[in-house]
């Protein structure tokens, strides 16, 4: 009988992603009775996920849980294998002859498409590649969004919409003193955007805005909220859903946009209500967007839009859907197209109803992309507390060493970042952007991350 988890032979563990999913998993294993060994892999030479490239530029506070998560990574039995991408550098089943378990931390990596004619028009984006690009992330640097367009749309109802809207809408000064990336800001402050339509398929009262994300949204110097009066008229179903503090304060604030909908021209955020998107028009570019009328149907916080027939076209040159992500399938493992993302109960991996014996999943891959960045806590213990719950049963594997699976890495020609190489990433960032009183500047290429380190 063997016995993982002591001091002679630790619970080995591999999570894959090393966002707040991963992290939150970790904690647990790392402060369990149990000896846990933890190898975290990211395939970005820079750990965080999408505390670091997610969360808008000018939400410091937001990015500051990367503190937590550097202080468990000083633990001696953590380590951080960056810029290797698991399914390319390694395979599932090679790290499975180095590791107990392994824990799918992958997060949502696709968006969801609107599915409807004139999406691949140019002018047209996934918010994902929005963010990604403002926050130099190595996938969308090289992304380009036409900002001499007066008007953008986004499609969604969501914080992740409101911080698209809010970062075309900002005077760039306010923007010069984040961590924002260089090349975002020089193409902000030329942005001709003016006016931004946020759009949701059903009514305020379903709206899933954060209130604080509300209160700056509204804040925005120089730039008037807006929102059509009958569009905000509540059903009785949706007035008993505005049962929370929040969900008031959220509505006094719309009913506070109605009295501007006729302000004279200038920056400007409108809020629309139950349209649904039909088609994206343009002659070699969008042009307009076409939505139908909705009106809701169901019991109280179960209510969902239906179409009427009546179309609604607003002129835009940009439009940004913003309606959900979801998990990149993994070869070998199962996987649910309808849900995006990967079956399991409770974290454990399932298989045709059955667990898979050492594979869990944790965050956005798990449940789906749904909650704030603290909402990976009780999910991650979640995940952690079956796994170390099934550590008597797991079969242990072949070759417990961590060095032999680098020394396999190194053969292949794969520069493994270390936690270590990431302070010194991090460090060189932060010199970066003193001379322009940014907290830092961050590298948009993997090939400049490591130059740093090489």
């Amino acid at each position: 009988m063997h016995l993982l988890g002591t001091t002679d032979r630790p619970l080995r563990v591999a999570i894959i992603g090393s966002g707040p999913a991963g992290f939150f998993a970790a904690e647990p294993l790392l402060k369990s009775h149990l000896h846990c060994a933890v190898d975290m892999f990211d395939r970005l030479p820079v750990p965080f996920g999408l505390v670091r490239g997610g969360v808008a530029p000018d939400h410091p506070k937001i990015r500051g849980a990367a503190r937590a998560f550097e202080k468990l990574a000083d633990n001696p039995r953590f380590a951080f294998l960056g810029n290797v991408t698991v399914g390319r550098d390694v395979s599932l089943d090679e790290l499975r002859h180095y590791y107990d378990a392994v824990v799918l931390a992958t997060g949502a990596e696709a968006d969801r498409p609107m599915g409807i004619p004139g999406e691949g028009l140019p002018g047209c984006h996934a918010a994902f590649s929005f963010v990604g690009w403002y926050n130099a992330h190595p996938d969308f640097a090289d992304c380009t969004f036409d900002l001499s367009q007066e008007t953008a749309v986004v499609v969604g109802a969501g914080n992740v919409a409101l911080d698209v809207a809010r970062i075309l809408l900002t005077p760039v000064d306010q923007l010069r003193h984040t961590d924002i990336a260089r090349h975002a800001l020089a193409a902000l402050a030329e942005s001709r955007v003016r006016e931004v339509h946020i759009i949701g398929r059903r009514g305020p009262a379903q709206v899933k805005f954060a209130l604080a994300e509300m209160k700056e949204m509204a804040a925005i110097p120089g730039c008037a909220p807006a929102a059509e009066a009958e569009e905000l008229l509540l059903d009785d179903a949706s007035a008993q859903e505005i049962d929370t503090p929040d969900m008031r304060r959220i509505m006094q604030i719309f009913g506070d946009c109605t009295a501007r909908i006729s302000d004279p021209p200038g920056r400007r955020v409108v809020f629309r209500f139950l349209l649904s998107p039909r088609a994206v028009q343009g002659s070699g570019r969008v042009q307009s967007a076409v939505f139908e009328r909705n009106r809701l149907v169901g019991p109280p916080f179960r209510q969902h839009p239906q179409g009427t027939g009546n179309l609604v076209e607003i002129p835009c040159g940009l439009l940004f859907r913003s309606i959900g992500y979801q998990g990149v399938p993994i070869p070998g493992l199962p996987f649910s197209d309808q849900e995006g993302i990967i079956p399991n109960t409770l974290g454990r991996v399932e298989h045709n109803g059955r667990p898979m014996p050492g594979i869990y999943a944790a965050g956005w891959f798990k449940r789906g992309p749904s909650g704030q960045i603290g909402t990976n806590k009780p999910d991650g213990h979640e995940s952690a507390k079956a796994l170390l719950s099934d550590a008597a049963t797991l079969p242990p594997c072949p070759e417990p060493d961590s060095q032999a699976l680098r020394a396999l890495l190194g053969a292949r020609g794969v520069r493994v970042v270390s936690f270590g190489d990431w302070r010194r990433i991090d460090a060189a960032e932060k010199a970066r952007g003193a001379p322009a009183g940014k907290p830092r500047e961050r590298f948009c290429r993997v090939a400049d991350m490591l130059a740093v380190i090489d």
